[in-house]
């Protein structure tokens, strides 16, 4: 009994540490989430704002002049991009986008090649275990300062499109809806398919529409709409894998804040069994030492 006694004394002794690391990597994500999430709200507007732009000047150029906006009739390969981060014990943040991804790639295998540039180790570990390609792989940077930092993400995307070494590039990432909800999105980067726009772009274009009648005119573009967008469309290329980097860092927090605080809130929930066992186990031990005495005491009588 004083074995047993001593074992759950040392399992409580373990838990309590432990639950003691997870609170505090529950802290320190949650202030990370703070600050990730406050810098996806804010860039989102941004973001909206360059869109609308985008579609303001294409509605007065030639799709067909840019090569960023000419759709490939066949689909031979596939550049697919794919955010994930460095760390684990984050909940299911990686599972699910790794499953996004996989089913993304049975859907287009064997039509199409695949190709995978990778930001985060997670990523790049899973797609090799499954025996995928991957052409080019970076480490998750801890801290995002500005949108330069993303510039290598979309030089590597831009320039193998260009060079036609990919005829669909595509952008796979955890859009964060709330700090308890997060959804894997797959996002086509290139080529920029204005045509193909969903119904809230198209309530924003009529709105756009709208609003050039009511300023009564149209803007001018200096040299010309084709030139301006010739040089806005990587721009708003690397606008667009800036946001979704900083989306995925919200969720990447977010889902590691709530898998801290369900470890928590699990060590409690063992903490208490034990504790209610080792109860039970001193108390049997207090009772057959009485009844010992008892017994011993009864025999000398």
């Amino acid at each position: 009994m004083a074995l047993a006694i001593r074992k759950i004394k040392r399992q409580i002794r373990s838990v309590k540490n432990t639950q003691k690391i997870t609170k505090a990597m529950e802290m320190v994500s949650a202030g990370k989430m703070r600050k990730a999430v406050a810098s996806a709200l804010l860039s989102r507007e941004y973001s909206e704002t360059a869109w609308k732009a985008v579609l303001r000047i294409a509605q007065k150029s030639d799709p067909a002049l840019h090569p960023l906006l000419n759709q490939s009739k066949e689909i031979k390969k596939i550049g697919i991009l794919l955010l994930s981060s460095n760390r684990g014990l984050c909940g299911g943040f990686n599972q699910q986008i790794i499953k996004k991804t996989l089913s993304f790639v049975a859907a287009q295998a064997p039509s199409a090649e695949l190709e995978f540039i990778t930001y985060g180790r997670k990523g790049a570990v899973a797609l090799s275990k499954n025996g995928l390609l991957v052409a080019a792989d970076f480490p998750k940077s801890e801290v995002l300062s500005d949108l330069s930092e993303m510039r290598f993400l979309s030089q590597a995307a831009l320039n193998g499109f260009l060079v036609q070494k990919y005829d669909r590039v595509v952008l796979v990432f955890t859009d964060f809806i709330s700090p308890l909800k997060q959804k894997p999105v797959i996002k086509q980067l290139l080529p920029l398919n204005l045509a193909a726009i969903s119904e809230d772009e198209k309530k924003l274009l009529k709105e756009i529409e709208e609003q050039d009648q009511i300023d009564g005119g149209e803007y001018l573009f200096e040299p010309n709409a084709d030139f301006v967008l010739r040089i806005f469309l990587p721009r708003l290329l690397e606008l667009q894998i800036y946001q979704a980097v900083l989306e995925s860092n919200a969720s990447e927090h977010s889902s590691r804040m709530l898998a801290m605080r369900n470890a928590s809130d699990a060590a409690g929930g063992l903490l208490s069994d034990l504790t209610l066992g080792f109860n039970k186990a001193r108390q049997t031990g207090i009772t057959q030492e009485l009844s010992e005495i008892s017994v011993s005491k009864a025999s000398l009588e």
